[in-house]
């Protein structure tokens, strides 16, 4: 179970950090629990343009901090989650491909996922999970979660909501009064016979520069589910790597210059392809802010990401023609690629100030973002799935909060648009996209203080991608039908209203203990849902579908529409109590979804992911040197989902700080050995089985000066 933090914005740096909940502390990196009940949810994000803590936002919110990093010692992004409510990751037998889903959208940039800044545009459409990033967890500081369409700040697209992941600075790394330090950690993993090889330096020049590198070797062979069968593609080798150097040019600025990398490889049906992706993601992020001048507090960052991936052929493969329809042999080593570039900038400002008793925070900025996209392939090949051509969005909003004693405010209005180009034809559009949200705390006349109602209603808006719009050709495997190109699609809107809850009470039990909890019921409409249609080749003729009788010929096209509607309701709560003596948690994340046709036709969307209750319990010993503990995570089937059914995992966890610079971790996932599936994975031709049961075992040595 994951606690909680502040909500979304750019950089900003963070609290010197107060860990309750977590594992032992480190020696002088990390804090021991303090009287008054503070808990990570007290935390101030280093992505927060308000400077707030999660409990104090009016928005939901999860943080997933180094603490909880090391506790579930993630193998793939897909486990760094586990816990979080209204988030779930989509990933098949190919654990380095990664769909991120929350609260039942994802794809198409629906969820923007952004690294330092960076946002992560690569997708290659097809079977299975489509979107594609690969960010270590071990180069990882903290990640945030922002639910729903209420960031306005973050860009265009993200209906669904917001993953901010921020990677390790060298402050982070060094302790007081050292100018230089490095740690090693090594990591094996009994399912699949997983090792994990990690080594982190930092150097300290002067106070104003420093500079950090890691380096991260994997390679898992393939895990075996709960029925002790291997599952075929689920090896893989990654070796990433960063570069991150923090200048500070004055007092009161900051530089901060990054360089993310990841060289993944793995094969795919049935080892017939070997898969190897390239991505590198560079940053500069610089902040300006002056106490005495209350109106500035500037971020700029600018980004340029690229992924490269290539499929090389290891056999003579049979398929059909992508433009004649007949039947074709792609040669052993033929290659099909795909290409993304994506540079990106971001600039805003936030100025406070005071009219009589009422405080403002005035956040207003611009951004800009472009995809290239370049795919090639043999005749045959894949990339008609996902067509070359260009898309750019772009936006610009502005915010305003004021608070009144126990009245907070906030109103915003974000102006989006957007163009794609491609050989096949383009298209264009804009909207304006407004936000409020309004909380009360008027309840410390009744005894508590601590409580907070919120509520609020925005809108997003996400433009068409590239293979929506203008996806062509034929279907080369299995069976040949056409795709059809729609560049009249309508850019999706959502409508969201939420309610919510933030409980924070301190000296519960004990003078030290606390409890914090978040809880929100949401309603998302989405007009214009776009998703796939089948058309049948003897419909109305104006639907262009014909059907040319042939070898494998089926008589219907596949294009992506536009729906009347989708309809998404939930309930989530996140909630934590710290003591001296340990600490416990829940999670809950109930949802529902479904289309409506123009024609008032119900449909479950495929994307609704399980309902989940969460618990955690933890324990110290020795001084807050040897933390234990246990998770149990229900998860209950999404109506109208053909593989998914009920499960329960069980997980168990423990870390001993032997000494100040050596420390081990233990976790053991899936005590049970549960036979369960993804229920994301139901666009797969396959069911893909998740892992049985795993012992993950950890070392990490420090050394410095």
């Amino acid at each position: 179970m994951t606690l909680l933090v502040a909500q979304a914005g750019w950089a900003q740096e963070a609290e010197e950090p107060i860990v309750v909940g977590g594992d032992a502390p480190q020696s002088d990196e990390q804090a021991a629990p303090v009287a008054g009940g503070a808990t990570a949810l007290d935390k101030i994000t280093i992505v927060s343009r308000t400077g707030e803590s999660a409990i104090e936002q009016m928005a939901s919110v999860s943080q997933v901090d180094q603490e909880q990093l090391e506790r579930r010692m993630a193998s793939t992004p897909q486990d760094i989650f586990f816990g979080v409510p209204g988030i779930t990751m989509q990933t098949d037998a190919n654990r380095t491909a990664s769909s991120v889903n929350i609260r039942g959208l994802q794809d198409f940039g629906r969820v923007a996922v952004i690294v330092d800044g960076a946002r992560q545009n690569f997708q290659r459409s097809g079977h299975g999970t489509q979107s594609m990033f690969w960010l270590d967890p071990e180069l990882l500081k903290q990640v945030d979660v922002v639910r729903g369409p209420v960031a306005n700040t973050y860009g265009s697209g993200a209906i669904g909501g917001v993953v901010v992941m921020d990677t390790k600075d060298a402050d982070d790394f060094l302790r007081d009064g050292e100018n230089w330090g490095g740690s090693v950690t090594g990591r094996y993993d009994t399912n699949g016979q997983g090792w994990t090889t990690s080594a982190t330096g930092a150097y300290r020049f002067t106070d104003n520069f420093d500079v950090l590198g890691n380096v991260v070797w994997r390679d898992y062979g393939e895990y075996t589910d709960g029925n002790g069968d291997e599952v075929p593609g689920s090896a893989f080798d990654v070796l990433s790597g960063m570069l991150k150097s923090t200048i500070r040019p004055t007092e009161n600025s900051e530089l901060k210059l990054g360089w993310v990398g990841a060289d993944d490889s793995w094969t795919e049906g049935g080892d017939a392809y070997d898969m190897e992706t390239r991505q590198n993601t560079f940053t500069g992020r610089y902040n300006i802010r002056d106490e005495n001048e209350s109106w500035l507090d500037l971020h700029l960052n600018a980004a340029f990401n690229r992924t490269d991936m290539t499929q090389t052929y290891l056999t003579d493969v049979a398929r059909y023609s992508s433009v004649t329809g007949l039947p074709i042999v792609i040669p052993a080593g033929s290659l099909t690629t795909y290409d993304v570039e994506t540079p990106s900038v971001d600039l805003s400002n936030t100025s406070r100030f005071d009219t009589g008793a009422i405080s403002h925070e005035l956040t207003y900025g611009g951004d800009w973002v472009r995809d290239d996209v370049v795919t090639t392939s043999p005749e045959g090949g894949s990339d008609i799935y996902t067509p070359s051509g260009t898309r750019r969005v772009s936006g610009a909003y502005i915010q305003e909060k004021f608070t009144w004693e126990w009245l907070e405010v906030v109103g915003a209005l974000r102006y989006d648009s957007y163009e794609l180009t491609s050989d096949v034809g383009e298209a264009s559009g804009d909207r304006v996209s407004p936000r409020i949200t309004v909380g009360v705390s008027p309840f410390e006349s009744i005894g508590l203080p601590g409580l907070q109602v919120y509520g609020t209603y925005a809108e997003g808006y996400r433009s068409p991608s590239l293979s929506e719009t203008l996806i062509s050709g034929l279907h080369p495997n299995g069976v040949v039908f056409p795709f059809l190109p729609n560049p009249d699609l309508v850019p999706e809107t959502a409508h969201t209203i939420e309610f919510g809850v933030n409980h924070s009470q301190d000296g519960i039990f004990q003078a030290d203990d606390s409890l914090r909890l978040k809880a929100a019921y949401f309603a998302n409409d989405i007009d214009d849902y776009i998703g796939g249609a089948t058309i049948s080749a003897f419909s109305d003729p104006f639907d262009n579908c014909t059907f040319t009788p042939g070898p494998g010929a089926a008589p219907f096209c596949y294009q992506y529409q536009n729906f009347a509607n989708a309809k998404i309701r939930g309930f989530e709560l996140e909630s934590v109590y710290d003591a001296h003596w340990g600490f416990a948690g829940l999670a809950v994340s109930i949802i529902d979804g479904y289309t409506v046709s123009y024609d008032g036709e119900h449909e479950d969307l495929t994307t609704i992911p399980s309902s989940q209750v969460t618990g955690q319990l933890g324990f110290r010993f020795l001084e807050d040197r040897l933390v234990v503990g246990g998770e149990v995570q229900f998860n209950g089937a999404p109506a109208g989902n053909a593989i998914a059914r009920d499960y329960t995992l069980v997980n168990l966890f423990a870390s001993y700080q032997a000494t100040d610079d050596l420390k081990f971790n233990a976790r053991v996932d899936n005590l049970l050995d549960q036979t369960y599936t993804n229920p994301l994975n139901a666009s797969t031709t396959d069911v893909v089985y998740e892992p049985g049961i795993s012992l993950k075992l950890a070392a990490t040595m420090r050394f410095g000066g």
